[in-house]
């Protein structure tokens, strides 16, 4: 055997290795969502009647929900409960994700990752919650009773759980926006000055975002975009924290150099 072929062996040897630690923490995540999965099924009813509650708490006594499909009874709790597994099992997901590529990160990188992490998954369950108890609210209140007098409400329960779904996940995702502000910062890719004189153009963004993530109304595409402009006022705030950070760091480390 040459020296060349040794080199290849020697090289895919670590490649081998990293996929089959990948496979075994894709499996763990798996796993995880699986059991968290046959714990909350036998609630499946419960958990689709809380997350209906906004709804049927806003429709007239006696109003109820319909299945126009045969298998929506059992199917929209049970996609209801795998969405809410994989929703608790983020935390461990993004763990796995963490120790497969923690190993290639310098130190420096670490201590800005980790935290970053924990913030983007505490915003994301934020972003949920803030639909729920603040946004459902408001919208089926205006949905429920804008409408002519002699229509009933009565919503299909799957078409309900891809309505809130979406929101959930629209919401969930536009509270990452500190994270993507300071990341974007804090790497260099733009200023605080600049972000700052672009404050028209992103107000206009958040509401085409807002026209494109929710249903064509403007109470729901207010709810979003507002709190998205909030939210990136937000990261540029921390980006201003972190700057004056580094700048005194930089103006110690001259000091200790000058003595």
């Amino acid at each position: 055997m040459s020296d060349s072929d040794d080199k290849q062996e020697l090289g895919q040897a670590p490649l081998i290795e990293h996929l089959i630690e990948l496979r075994s923490r894709l499996l763990r995540a798996v796993v995880a969502i699986f059991v968290i999965f046959l714990g909350l099924y036998p609630f499946a009813n419960e958990i689709y009647t809380f997350v209906a509650q906004p709804l049927m708490g806003m429709l007239p006594e006696g109003s109820q929900m319909i299945a126009t499909e045969v298998a929506s009874p059992f199917l929209a709790p049970f996609k209801l409960t795998l969405v809410v597994a994989v929703f608790i099992a983020i935390p461990y997901v993004l763990h796995q994700a963490w120790a497969f590529v923690a190993p290639g990160l310098y130190d420096n990188e670490k201590a800005l990752a980790l935290p970053l992490l924990a913030s983007s998954v505490g915003l994301f369950y934020a972003g949920a919650a803030f639909a729920y108890y603040a946004v459902f609210p408001l919208l089926f209140q205006f949905f429920t009773q804008t409408g002519p007098e002699n229509v009933a409400v009565m919503t299909d329960i799957n078409q309900y759980l891809n309505f809130v779904l979406k929101l959930f996940f629209a919401f969930g995702v536009a509270f990452e926006i500190p994270i993507a502000t300071f990341l974007l910062i804090a790497s260099g890719a733009t200023t605080v000055e600049s972000l700052s004189k672009k404050r028209p153009y992103i107000i206009l963004g958040c509401f085409v975002v807002g026209m494109l993530l929710t249903p064509p109304d403007v109470i729901s595409q207010s709810l979003l975009a507002i709190p998205m402009y909030l939210l990136y006022e937000v990261g540029i705030l921390f980006g201003r924290l972190v700057r004056r950070r580094r700048r005194k760091s930089a103006e110690a480390s001259e000091e200790r150099d000058e003595a």
